[in-house]
Protein backbone atom coordinates (compact mmCIF):
# COMPACT_ATOMS: atom_id res chain seq x y z
CA UNK A 1 0.00 0.00 0.00
CA UNK A 2 1.57 3.28 -1.06
CA UNK A 3 1.14 6.77 0.30
CA UNK A 4 -1.61 7.86 -2.11
CA UNK A 5 -3.71 4.78 -1.25
CA UNK A 6 -3.43 5.55 2.45
CA UNK A 7 -4.46 9.15 1.85
CA UNK A 8 -7.35 7.94 -0.29
CA UNK A 9 -8.58 5.53 2.38
CA UNK A 10 -8.46 8.23 5.04
CA UNK A 11 -10.29 10.73 2.85
CA UNK A 12 -13.00 8.29 1.77
CA UNK A 13 -13.77 6.99 5.25
CA UNK A 14 -13.48 10.44 6.81
CA UNK A 15 -15.86 11.85 4.24
CA UNK A 16 -18.38 9.02 4.74
CA UNK A 17 -18.30 9.49 8.53
CA UNK A 18 -19.03 13.20 8.08
CA UNK A 19 -21.95 12.43 5.75
CA UNK A 20 -23.37 9.87 8.19
CA UNK A 21 -23.16 12.35 11.05
CA UNK A 22 -24.96 14.98 8.99
CA UNK A 23 -27.59 12.49 7.83
CA UNK A 24 -28.23 10.94 11.24
CA UNK A 25 -27.88 14.01 13.45
CA UNK A 26 -28.38 17.24 11.52
CA UNK A 27 -31.06 15.98 9.11
CA UNK A 28 -32.68 13.38 11.35
CA UNK A 29 -36.08 15.12 11.25
CA UNK A 30 -36.16 14.79 7.47
CA UNK A 31 -35.57 11.06 6.88
CA UNK A 32 -36.37 11.02 3.16
CA UNK A 33 -34.19 14.03 2.39
CA UNK A 34 -31.52 12.66 4.73
CA UNK A 35 -31.33 9.42 2.76
CA UNK A 36 -31.17 11.20 -0.59
CA UNK A 37 -28.59 13.64 0.75
CA UNK A 38 -26.41 10.67 1.65
CA UNK A 39 -27.17 8.98 -1.68
CA UNK A 40 -26.15 12.05 -3.72
CA UNK A 41 -23.21 13.29 -1.68
CA UNK A 42 -21.48 9.89 -1.55
CA UNK A 43 -21.09 10.32 -5.28
CA UNK A 44 -18.40 12.94 -4.68
CA UNK A 45 -16.05 10.05 -3.92
CA UNK A 46 -15.61 9.75 -7.67
CA UNK A 47 -13.24 12.71 -7.47
CA UNK A 48 -10.96 10.72 -5.13
CA UNK A 49 -10.58 7.68 -7.38
CA UNK A 50 -7.27 8.77 -8.96
CA UNK A 51 -5.61 8.40 -5.55
CA UNK A 52 -5.92 4.60 -5.69
CA UNK A 53 -3.35 2.46 -7.49
CA UNK A 54 -4.39 -1.06 -6.43
CA UNK A 55 -7.37 -3.11 -7.58
CA UNK A 56 -7.41 -4.88 -4.21
CA UNK A 57 -7.46 -1.68 -2.19
CA UNK A 58 -10.10 0.19 -4.19
CA UNK A 59 -12.34 -2.88 -4.39
CA UNK A 60 -11.98 -4.67 -1.07
CA UNK A 61 -10.89 -1.92 1.32
CA UNK A 62 -12.75 1.05 -0.14
CA UNK A 63 -15.90 -0.10 -1.95
CA UNK A 64 -16.84 -3.58 -0.68
CA UNK A 65 -17.03 -2.72 3.05
CA UNK A 66 -19.93 -0.41 2.30
CA UNK A 67 -22.00 -3.37 1.15
CA UNK A 68 -21.96 -4.63 4.72
CA UNK A 69 -22.35 -1.14 6.21
CA UNK A 70 -25.38 -0.26 4.09
CA UNK A 71 -26.95 -3.65 4.78
CA UNK A 72 -26.58 -3.01 8.52
CA UNK A 73 -28.35 0.32 7.93
CA UNK A 74 -31.22 -1.41 6.12
CA UNK A 75 -34.51 -2.71 7.57
CA UNK A 76 -33.20 -6.26 6.99
CA UNK A 77 -30.24 -5.84 9.35
CA UNK A 78 -30.06 -8.07 12.46
CA UNK A 79 -28.88 -4.99 14.36
CA UNK A 80 -30.17 -1.44 14.20
CA UNK A 81 -27.58 0.87 12.72
CA UNK A 82 -29.10 4.04 11.34
CA UNK A 83 -31.96 2.09 9.76
CA UNK A 84 -34.11 5.23 9.65
CA UNK A 85 -32.18 6.34 6.56
CA UNK A 86 -32.65 3.17 4.52
CA UNK A 87 -36.17 2.58 5.79
CA UNK A 88 -37.23 5.94 4.33
CA UNK A 89 -36.80 4.58 0.80
CA UNK A 90 -36.23 1.21 -0.82
CA UNK A 91 -34.90 -1.07 1.88
CA UNK A 92 -31.90 -2.35 -0.04
CA UNK A 93 -31.37 0.64 -2.34
CA UNK A 94 -28.13 1.74 -0.70
CA UNK A 95 -26.88 -1.86 -0.67
CA UNK A 96 -27.37 -2.07 -4.44
CA UNK A 97 -25.52 1.25 -4.69
CA UNK A 98 -22.53 -0.23 -2.84
CA UNK A 99 -22.61 -3.43 -4.91
CA UNK A 100 -22.53 -1.44 -8.15
CA UNK A 101 -19.61 0.66 -6.94
CA UNK A 102 -17.70 -2.48 -5.89
CA UNK A 103 -18.18 -4.24 -9.24
CA UNK A 104 -17.05 -1.15 -11.16
CA UNK A 105 -14.02 -0.72 -8.90
CA UNK A 106 -12.93 -4.31 -9.52
CA UNK A 107 -13.24 -4.28 -13.30
CA UNK A 108 -12.22 -0.70 -14.09
CA UNK A 109 -9.75 0.33 -11.38
CA UNK A 110 -7.26 1.34 -14.10
CA UNK A 111 -9.91 3.47 -15.82
CA UNK A 112 -11.39 5.55 -12.99
CA UNK A 113 -13.42 7.74 -15.35
CA UNK A 114 -15.51 4.69 -16.25
CA UNK A 115 -16.20 4.05 -12.56
CA UNK A 116 -17.03 7.74 -12.24
CA UNK A 117 -19.60 7.58 -15.07
CA UNK A 118 -21.44 4.81 -13.24
CA UNK A 119 -21.25 6.52 -9.86
CA UNK A 120 -22.50 9.79 -11.33
CA UNK A 121 -25.51 8.05 -12.87
CA UNK A 122 -26.62 6.37 -9.65
CA UNK A 123 -25.67 9.17 -7.23
CA UNK A 124 -26.34 12.51 -8.90
CA UNK A 125 -28.75 11.22 -11.53
CA UNK A 126 -30.90 8.77 -9.59
CA UNK A 127 -30.67 10.77 -6.37
CA UNK A 128 -31.76 14.05 -7.95
CA UNK A 129 -34.52 12.29 -9.88
CA UNK A 130 -36.09 11.26 -6.58
CA UNK A 131 -35.76 14.71 -4.99
CA UNK A 132 -37.06 16.58 -8.02
CA UNK A 133 -39.87 14.08 -8.46
CA UNK A 134 -40.93 14.37 -4.84
CA UNK A 135 -40.95 18.17 -4.93
CA UNK A 136 -42.24 18.89 -8.42
CA UNK A 137 -43.55 15.58 -9.73
CA UNK A 138 -47.14 16.10 -10.84
CA UNK A 139 -47.20 13.80 -13.87
CA UNK A 140 -46.77 10.26 -12.59
CA UNK A 141 -46.08 6.94 -14.20
CA UNK A 142 -45.91 3.53 -12.57
CA UNK A 143 -43.74 0.47 -13.22
CA UNK A 144 -44.50 -2.66 -11.12
CA UNK A 145 -46.08 -0.67 -8.28
CA UNK A 146 -43.14 1.76 -8.15
CA UNK A 147 -44.42 5.28 -8.86
CA UNK A 148 -42.15 7.85 -10.48
CA UNK A 149 -42.67 11.14 -12.28
CA UNK A 150 -41.80 12.61 -15.64
CA UNK A 151 -40.50 15.71 -13.88
CA UNK A 152 -38.06 13.58 -11.90
CA UNK A 153 -36.91 11.75 -15.03
CA UNK A 154 -36.39 15.00 -16.95
CA UNK A 155 -34.47 16.36 -13.97
CA UNK A 156 -32.25 13.28 -13.93
CA UNK A 157 -31.53 13.64 -17.64
CA UNK A 158 -30.49 17.28 -17.31
CA UNK A 159 -28.48 16.70 -14.12
CA UNK A 160 -26.65 13.83 -15.78
CA UNK A 161 -25.71 15.91 -18.80
CA UNK A 162 -24.15 18.47 -16.46
CA UNK A 163 -22.50 16.00 -14.08
CA UNK A 164 -21.09 13.74 -16.81
CA UNK A 165 -19.63 16.78 -18.56
CA UNK A 166 -17.87 17.74 -15.31
CA UNK A 167 -16.72 14.16 -14.66
CA UNK A 168 -15.18 13.62 -18.09
CA UNK A 169 -13.57 17.07 -17.99
CA UNK A 170 -12.13 16.28 -14.55
CA UNK A 171 -10.58 13.07 -15.90
CA UNK A 172 -9.34 14.81 -19.07
CA UNK A 173 -11.36 12.45 -21.26
CA UNK A 174 -12.02 14.01 -24.67
CA UNK A 175 -15.64 14.11 -25.83
CA UNK A 176 -15.29 15.58 -29.29
CA UNK A 177 -18.66 14.17 -30.33
CA UNK A 178 -21.31 16.23 -28.57
CA UNK A 179 -23.85 13.41 -28.71
CA UNK A 180 -22.04 11.02 -26.32
CA UNK A 181 -23.07 12.62 -23.03
CA UNK A 182 -26.77 13.17 -23.92
CA UNK A 183 -27.06 9.58 -25.15
CA UNK A 184 -25.54 8.20 -21.93
CA UNK A 185 -27.82 10.43 -19.88
CA UNK A 186 -30.89 9.38 -21.85
CA UNK A 187 -30.22 5.65 -21.60
CA UNK A 188 -29.50 5.85 -17.85
CA UNK A 189 -32.67 7.90 -17.34
CA UNK A 190 -34.80 5.38 -19.22
CA UNK A 191 -33.39 2.46 -17.24
CA UNK A 192 -33.89 4.33 -13.97
CA UNK A 193 -37.47 5.09 -14.93
CA UNK A 194 -38.45 1.52 -15.80
CA UNK A 195 -36.63 -0.19 -12.93
CA UNK A 196 -38.58 -0.70 -9.68
CA UNK A 197 -37.78 -1.36 -6.04
CA UNK A 198 -34.39 0.25 -5.62
CA UNK A 199 -32.78 -1.77 -8.38
CA UNK A 200 -32.39 1.47 -10.34
CA UNK A 201 -29.14 1.95 -8.43
CA UNK A 202 -27.86 -0.99 -10.43
CA UNK A 203 -29.53 -0.41 -13.78
CA UNK A 204 -28.83 3.34 -13.98
CA UNK A 205 -25.18 2.69 -13.16
CA UNK A 206 -24.48 -0.15 -15.56
CA UNK A 207 -26.63 1.19 -18.38
CA UNK A 208 -24.60 4.42 -18.27
CA UNK A 209 -21.29 2.54 -18.24
CA UNK A 210 -22.43 0.10 -20.91
CA UNK A 211 -23.62 2.87 -23.19
CA UNK A 212 -20.38 4.77 -22.72
CA UNK A 213 -18.27 1.72 -23.57
CA UNK A 214 -20.45 0.85 -26.56
CA UNK A 215 -20.18 4.37 -27.98
CA UNK A 216 -16.40 4.35 -27.51
CA UNK A 217 -16.09 0.97 -29.25
CA UNK A 218 -18.21 2.30 -32.11
CA UNK A 219 -15.84 5.24 -32.44
CA UNK A 220 -18.52 7.80 -31.69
Amino acid sequence: MIYSDIVGLILVYGYIVILLIISEKVLKQYPTFSRKFLHIMVGNILFLLPLFTSRFIITFLVAAPFILLTFLMSPYSPIKLGDRISASGHGLGLVYYAISWTVLAFFFFNQPWIIAVGIAAMSYGDGMAALIGKRYGKHKYQILDDEKSFEGSIGMFLILILSLTIVLYYYHVPTSNFIIIPVIALVATIFEGITPRGLDNITACFSAVGTYLLLIMMGV
